[in-house]
């Protein structure tokens, strides 16, 4: 017989059946035992009555790997309404120990260091599972909606000769007795494949050496990042981002529907029109707002952010806000300038319940505006010269952006930690298991 998944049994109620999975939990009754078997899919109940049977059952530790043949049989207070009955349990791999937590609870009682620290194991509880089936869910939606737009998917190096956004926090390598570096982003690289593609994205990797020790902070994150060309402004590059947030909420109510309700997690309604202020403007409503002074603040702090939000879903029931036109001071080197506005950039950030979710921008395309900038900054440009020769050969007007897949999630989920929404985090302290 083929082995089916826990939340197929009711279409076989009647039939022999072939569960795998983990041992849940076990429960010794007088009379009978009840397994209850954790696959990719759900849990399965499994009613053990014959005496060697239970016996048998006791000397499996729970996490054991098991395959269970048995008849199905109806069964209302079962999950799902149906049950096995008259087992015959495999033990596929014995567990050497108990687990660190009780995964069987609902919810997990344990610290999150122990979580982190044993998350082999940990990871296997549902409502960890879940929140890495609605990451799954939103890089599938990132992608099949990119794709439908024409964007053709790139994958580029992760070991890079040079500080991809011009700073000191990154990770040196020793490249076969040369100097390296974990790339930041792939910035650089996607740029350049505008010029091959015209519309490119990748997922993968992103490494940064800044030695925070906070809630929102990783070395090392997913990031998910597009570039198209051909645009005026930046704002062809908010429309994408627009339909991109779209396509992830879509893709995480239908793909991990029931990640989504055992969380308790409330999906955004992303609005056709995100609410969009330049950064002036958002400026002056914060400082009337909090009643404060920030008319000269080159950025906007996390209670700036918080206060948008807020504002957002007062005035407009939109969860998500957009703030254009930073000042060019405070964004990358390649971020093209306002020409209507002299200090302030085509760059953007979009906020999200309460937090800086995505940046993004038009860039420079031409290689003389490159070269002024760096050395404007005080960057020398034969740093960059195998990036910049690609504007040396015609690239066209382009801008994009980049969303951190955890920082969204942790925002989805309601994550007080971004660790929550990371499969073994790596920050200043961890970087085990």
């Amino acid at each position: 017989m083929k082995r089916i998944l826990s939340t197929e049994l009711p279409a076989h109620a009647g039939r022999d059946v072939v569960l795998a999975g983990w041992v849940h939990r076990r429960r010794q009754l007088a009379v009978v035992s009840f397994l209850v078997l954790r696959d990719r899919a759900g849990l399965a109940q499994v009613v053990v009555r014959d005496d060697a049977a239970r016996a048998a059952l006791a000397d499996i530790g729970e996490e054991s790997a098991v395959r269970v043949k048995g008849s199905a049989v109806a069964n209302p207070a079962a999950p799902g309404g149906v049950e096995v009955v008259d087992p015959v349990i495999e033990v596929l791999a014995q567990a050497a120990e108990p687990p660190p937590v009780e995964l069987h609870r609902p919810t997990l009682t344990a610290s999150l260091p122990t979580i982190l620290d044993t998350a082999y194991v940990t990871l296997r509880h549902p409502r960890l599972a879940a929140v890495h089936r609605i990451a799954a869910a939103a890089v599938s939606g990132f992608r099949q909606t990119l794709e439908a737009q024409g964007f053709v998917a790139i994958h580029t190096p992760k070991i890079v000769a040079a500080a991809t956004e011009s700073g000191a926090n990154v990770f040196a390598l020793d490249y076969f007795g040369r100097p390296a570096y974990l790339a930041q982003s792939p910035q650089l690289y996607k740029q350049v494949m505008v010029g091959v593609f015209e519309r490119v994205y990748e997922v993968g990797p992103a490494f940064r050496a800044e030695p925070h020790d906070t809630a929102r902070h990783l070395a090392a994150f997913t990031s998910l990042d597009v570039e198209l060309g051909f645009v005026d402004d930046h704002r062809p590059v908010m429309a994408v981002l627009r339909d991109v947030m779209a396509g992830m909420v879509e893709a995480i109510r239908v793909q991990a529907g029931a990640a989504v309700g055992s969380l308790g997690v409330t999906l955004p309604d992303v609005p056709a029109d995100i609410p969009t202020l330049h950064f002036t403007e958002a400026l002056e409503l914060v400082g009337k707002g909090l009643g404060e002074d920030v008319a000269a603040e080159p950025d906007l702090a996390p209670a700036h952010e918080r206060w948008l939000c807020e504002w957002s879903v007062r005035e407009f029931s939109s969860e998500f806000v957009l703030v254009e036109g930073y000042p060019t001071a405070a964004r990358a080197f390649y971020t093209h300038p306002d020409p209507a506005r002299p200090g302030y950039s085509r760059g953007f950030d979009l906020l999200f319940r309460g937090l800086e979710l995505v940046s993004g921008a038009q860039r420079l395309h031409r290689y003389a505006d490159y070269v002024a900038a760096l050395t404007e900054r005080g960057d020398d440009p034969a740093a960059f010269i195998g990036y910049l020769d690609a504007f040396r050969h015609g690239m066209p007007p382009h801008g994009g952006f980049a969303i951190g897949l955890e920082r969204w999630v942790a925002r989805l989920v309601g994550a007080a930690n971004i660790r929550e929404t990371t499969l073994f985090p790596r920050d200043l302290h961890r970087l085990t298991p």
